[in-house]
């Protein structure tokens, strides 16, 4: 294997995002000229990406090799497991392979960017098994916090490789569905060439609790409730759905849904048979007026304290509809996912200024996590046995705790393979190791635009927001270089214009100074003029007030 770039021999498996972040999950299987992808994950922006919607994986190699993708396997439709795919389809068209629901909710996704139509969905029910070229791919049910979450046992010429997805050892699932672990059980004793496991929740000690339970926090908080009760939810958390509707139903109470996903997810959940709403219990939300506070439970989106949402604007007094009084109760029923934990706060503290009361996870058992803990992950690595392990999805301290929790479990260290998004992980004959690493990274989306904001553009808006803008605007004569106009300085988000005019009139003067003191060669080179116009503004504004705003000089022809 000295040529990894154009090697087909042995099996290559090369993660192109969910290794060292939460999201973007996306991971390549290569054996010879035949590819499979496992997921096509979004991420949501970080604090410091400004302005940016969403953030897709890097798949420029991929693109490279779009002739030797042949399916795009789907382990559930969360959306950093999915919500890519309208993006990479565009380049990429191949069949996507997932189970009834995850496929509903990427064909609802793929109709707001026309690609319904164009691309081939085909539904797979756990245990059955896909063959694609030198892959053959069995699905293993997991209990996880969507329905129809699926492992993925992926057969190859070089041995079994066991992609958990995202999964925990839930006894008490809501639908009666188990992890399947006698499907692992019976892997294991065949023997699995390696195991990729989900890392997110290795820092919990113990079990993962049951999403039952939430149901019988439901059953337990909505009697005591005497006003309305809003629950905000993920769209995509149907079981989560099922167990408020249940709550609402057991204290004859109406169910209003909010959210267009809210709404979208609830209808493809319930035609395909994963949601089951008693006879009148819904209603529309038009009726909300005309309803008794007391028989009313809405469920809605917005449990992140995103700025426009529903549950934002009712926390506000903003919302059209809606206008908490003393008595109400909103459930904050999802995790708060990190880096959101002040904005979730501050919408916390503004329910309770409306009157309401409030409930989240860190007071009550409103949420529980979808993601196996410690003793869940050891005991899935003791079925399934594997030779070698790869942490996958998680940070990279997830990653790192989780090869060390394999290593407790009786795996040596030089089989647990620590791997960060673009490595080249190579199996041949029965040995594997990391023996190259390929170009990967993240894409920005911001608006209609894909890629075209990179790290220079976010380096500018980030300079922006906190050192504002300073505008110099000089008007020239087009032949003699001689100053016409100006200069005249305009500022934002720098200082208040107002109160600094007699500021603003000193870096004028440092800028008519300069001017003056260049020659006519030099003012009929207008580069050279904003070149200096910046490094002497810069040097102003930093030795004045230690502050360092962008400079924009603008030179009009006159």
């Amino acid at each position: 294997m000295t040529d990894p770039e154009h090697d087909t021999s042995g099996l290559k498996i090369i993660p192109l995002g969910g290794l060292g972040e939460i999201g973007l999950n996306m991971t390549v299987f290569a054996w010879g000229d035949d590819i499979v992808v496992v997921d096509c994950g979004l991420m949501f922006p970080e604090p410091s990406m400004l302005g940016i919607d969403l953030v897709i994986p890097d798949i420029s190699w991929l693109k490279e090799r779009a002739d030797q993708v042949r399916a795009i396997l789907l382990t559930h439709g969360h959306e950093d497991h999915i919500g890519a795919l309208p993006y990479v389809l565009r380049e990429i068209n191949v069949p996507l392979y997932g189970s009834p629901l995850t496929l509903g909710f990427v064909k609802e996704k793929l109709k707001e960017f026309d690609l319904d139509d164009r691309v081939e969905l085909r539904p797979v029910r756990p245990r059955d098994r896909v063959e694609l070229g030198p892959f053959i791919v069995e699905f293993i049910r997991v209990a996880h916090s969507i329905v129809d979450g699926c492992a993925l046992a992926l057969r190859t010429p070089e041995g079994v490789v066991i992609h958990t997805g995202d999964f925990k050892l839930d006894q008490t699932p809501v639908d009666g569905e188990l992890t399947d672990l006698a499907t692992f059980s019976r892997y294991g004793e065949e023997g699995v060439l390696a195991l990729l496991a989900d890392s997110t929740n290795v820092e919990r000690e113990g079990y993962t609790l049951s999403e039952r339970l939430v149901g019988e926090a439901f059953q337990d908080i909505f009697p005591r409730c005497p006003g309305r009760i809003i629950v905000a939810a993920f769209s995509s958390n149907i079981h989560r759905v099922q167990q408020v509707v249940d709550a609402a139903a057991a204290c004859g109470r109406k169910v209003l849904l909010n959210g267009r996903s809210m709404l979208a997810n609830v209808q493809i959940a319930r035609e395909l048979g994963y949601l089951t709403l008693p006879e009148g219990v819904l209603t529309d939300l038009k009726e909300m007026p005309r309803l008794p506070a007391n028989e009313v439970c809405m469920i809605t989106t917005g449990s992140q304290g995103e700025p426009m949402s529903a549950l934002t604007r009712i926390a506000m007094d903003e919302h059209k509809q809606i206008r908490l009084e003393e008595g109400d109760t909103v459930i904050l029923s999802s995790r708060f996912i990190p880096g959101n934990e002040r904005t979730i706060a501050n919408l916390i503290n503004h329910l309770y200024r409306r009157g309401a009361e409030v409930y989240h996870e860190k007071v009550s058992e409103v949420h529980v996590s979808g993601h196996a803990s410690q003793e869940e992950l050891k005991l899935l690595q003791n079925l399934v046995k594997p030779r070698y392990f790869v942490p996958v999805h998680g940070e990279y301290r997830h990653l790192v705790k989780h090869a060390r929790l394999a290593e407790r479990v009786g795996l040596p260290r030089e089989r647990c393979l620590l791997a960060v998004n673009g490595d080249v992980i190579a199996f041949s004959n029965g040995e594997g190791c990391i023996i190259d690493h390929v170009e990967t990274g993240r894409v920005f989306v911001d608006g209609k635009g894909v890629g075209d904001v990179g790290n220079v553009v976010l380096k500018d808006r980030k300079h922006l927001s906190e050192d504002g803008m300073v505008v110099v605007i000089i008007g020239l004569n087009q032949t003699t270089g001689e100053l016409i106009y100006g200069p005249d300085i305009v500022s934002r988000g720098f200082v208040f214009e107002d109160e600094s005019q007699e500021y603003l009139e000193e870096a004028r003067k440092v800028v008519t100074d300069t001017l003056a003191g260049m020659t006519v060669e030099a003012l009929g080179e207008w580069d050279e003029v904003k070149l200096e116009v910046r490094r002497i503004l810069r040097r102003f504004f930093n030795k004045t007030i230690e502050r360092r705003p962008v400079i924009l000089p603008l030179i009009l022809e006159m």
